[in-house]
């Protein structure tokens, strides 16, 4: 195999093949192009430089140059680069054949070195432009591909924060975070902490000893927390820790936003969660509460009507001795009528503030049995009965 070289400022490189190794066109294109000949398809490829063209000097050749032009077109290295076929200006080529084969252009021999040189850059040029659309198009498309994958991150986040109001429990949430990042492809640890419990979990459910302290120790520690590949990441009462957190930077930090997101939502279900717990406490102490004072109700209304008897029997004695005590006076019988008419006044005064009380009495003990039968429903009361309760008091 042999070489010829003519090196020039030129940074584009031309790359000629002639089989015997030399070429006079490399002199025509030494003002334009560094040039180097050689006499190997395969050795066509600098080491250095940027190859722009490829040229198939025919213009020596007796043998074709139709499989030549074909091997270079299969090598990937000269997949994108103008093939131009330069032979001698008697030499009669079937040109669909040569552009079947790849050739870009074929060029005689006796054409004028401006012209050649004219067209070789025509070929050049529209080399670069291939490659800058290809450039937009792989741009395009990784864009495209983006937009899609954000599209579907903010389709799955969606979808949690939607599901997430539906779990009853750290369990049901736990799982339900998992599954999410299973569509990021991420190995995860979750600690949930509420003011009932503290929940650590893995994706099968089962918390690790190591993983849990680690969150435990770093729940503090800032909203993200990167050590490798590893990453924890905080909001509020939920810590995440990211195993396999992607080495593309891109990909890195959209993956934190999209999981941020995720985690917000699981905080504020885990309020919501500790919300709804400690309604029930206070319901079940209102529940308990209400129990307790119809028990006593029922306690004080025993002693109250026992003291209310007890009461009207000492009135009715009274009046039975002082009746029996006026005969024995020396009253006047006017006097007599007037002290009786104060006796039974007196009695009877009596006997109404006790039905008063009676009444006051029977309806507390109505309003603590409607109480009592709100608060004792399996199901929560509606906001009917809620406004019912409130007006009642």
């Amino acid at each position: 195999m042999q070489e010829a070289f003519v090196s020039k400022n030129s940074t584009r490189m031309a790359a000629i093949y002639n089989p015997t190794g030399s070429s006079l066109l490399a002199e025509l294109l030494s003002d334009e192009f560094s040039v180097t000949v050689s006499d190997s398809p395969q050795a066509l490829c600098p080491e250095e430089g940027d190859l722009v063209m490829i040229i198939i000097d025919m213009t020596d050749n007796t043998e074709s140059s139709l499989e030549v032009c074909q091997h270079l077109k299969r090598d990937d290295r000269f997949e994108d680069l103008p093939i131009v076929i330069y032979c001698a200006a008697n030499r009669r080529l079937d040109a669909m054949d040569y552009f079947d084969a790849g050739a870009d252009d074929i060029i005689e021999a006796s054409i004028s070195k401006q012209d050649l040189l004219a067209r070789l850059n025509k070929s050049v040029f529209h080399t670069i432009a291939n490659r800058q659309l290809k450039s937009r198009l792989k741009q395009a498309n990784e864009m495209a591909f983006s937009a899609m994958s954000d599209t579907s991150d903010l389709g799955v986040n969606i979808q949690f924060l939607v599901h997430c109001h539906e779990c009853s429990n750290l369990d049901e949430l736990a799982m339900l975070l998992f599954r999410t990042l299973s569509h990021y492809q991420l190995s995860c640890s979750l600690q949930l902490r509420s003011a009932f419990e503290t929940k650590n979990s893995e994706e099968n459910g089962l918390p690790k000893d190591l993983e849990s302290r680690l969150l435990w120790e770093l729940k503090d520690g800032g909203r993200y927390v990167d050590f490798g590949r590893r990453c924890v990441m905080n909001y509020g009462e939920v810590s995440l820790l990211v195993k396999n957190m992607p080495e593309d930077e891109k990909r890195f930090g959209s993956i934190k936003d999209n999981v941020f997101a995720l985690l917000q939502g699981a905080d504020a279900r885990v309020k919501s969660i500790d919300s709804s717990r400690m309604l029930e406490m206070e319901r079940d102490v209102m529940k308990g509460m209400s129990i307790k004072m119809q028990d006593v109700m029922e306690q004080v209304d025993n002693r109250y009507q026992e003291v209310m008897r007890r009461c009207a029997d000492l009135v009715e004695d009274m009046a039975v001795r002082v009746d029996e005590a006026i005969l024995f006076l020396d009253l006047t019988e006017s006097q007599e009528e007037t002290f009786s008419s104060i006796m039974q006044m007196g009695v009877t005064s009596i006997s109404e503030l006790f039905n008063e009380g009676i009444k006051i009495d029977e309806s507390f003990r109505k309003l603590i049995e409607y109480l009592n039968n709100t608060l004792n429903s399996d199901g929560p009361a509606s906001v009917e009965e809620m406004r019912s309760v409130l007006n009642k008091l």
